[in-house]
């Protein structure tokens, strides 16, 4: 299945939009339904991890923590995602991999794989922040290629497509509120995490 779009944040520049989405705590926050993105190695154990609670994004976060838990190319990363699709609620185990990211044109591209009982999926995914064409705002185009299997790919594109466009829109309206946040504050604390990365 593909899906993709795009979402206008009017009054952040890219690169401040660009700073947030590179926060795996700003990303897990605005995600509905995810419990926890995390970094991983060989040795990481799904059911004895304890996420940290209360961990404070921009405007509240430290730069120098900002700029330390950022993405990073190459990264795995553990996220435990619930998401409800009709009547099934599966948490998935989800292992994402940062392909690339690229500073300059403010493009990330990740991979992920994820299961739960019953239902698996694989995806190839990224994003692009551009500037907005009348405005001094972003445009961030997005896209996802998803191969899934078991008891929600079931259930079809037609009852899959709206669950998925909720979830982005939903995750895209509370970024947009932490960026604003942002926004409001000293303008260097941006400039100077990215100078960090």
């Amino acid at each position: 299945m593909e899906f993709d779009g795009e979402f206008e944040l009017d009054g952040v520049p890219p690169e401040k939009a660009w700073v947030v989405l590179s926060d795996p705590i700003a990303v897990r926050d605005s995600l509905k339904g995810c419990q926890y993105i995390t970094p991983m190695d060989d040795s990481f154990e799904w059911d004895s991890y304890e996420p940290e609670d209360d961990i404070p994004t921009l405007p509240e976060a430290e730069a120098d923590d900002v700029a330390a838990r950022a993405f990073k190319t190459g990264q795995k990363y553990a996220a435990l995602m619930q998401v409800g699709v009709g009547s099934v609620k599966p948490k998935f185990e989800t292992t994402v991999t940062i392909e690339d990211r690229d500073e300059e044109n403010f493009e990330m591209t990740a991979t992920g794989s994820g299961s739960a009982s019953g239902s698996s999926f694989s995806m190839n995914s990224g994003m692009r922040i551009h500037p907005q064409e009348d405005g001094d705002g972003s445009r961030i185009e997005w896209w996802t290629e998803a191969d899934i299997s078991g008891r929600i790919a079931q259930l079809g594109g037609r009852v899959i497509n709206p669950v998925a466009n909720k979830i982005v829109n939903n995750f895209f309206t509370s970024i947009e509120s932490q960026m604003t946040d942002v926004e409001e504050t000293d303008s260097g604390v941006t400039d100077r995490i990215r100078g960090m990365f």
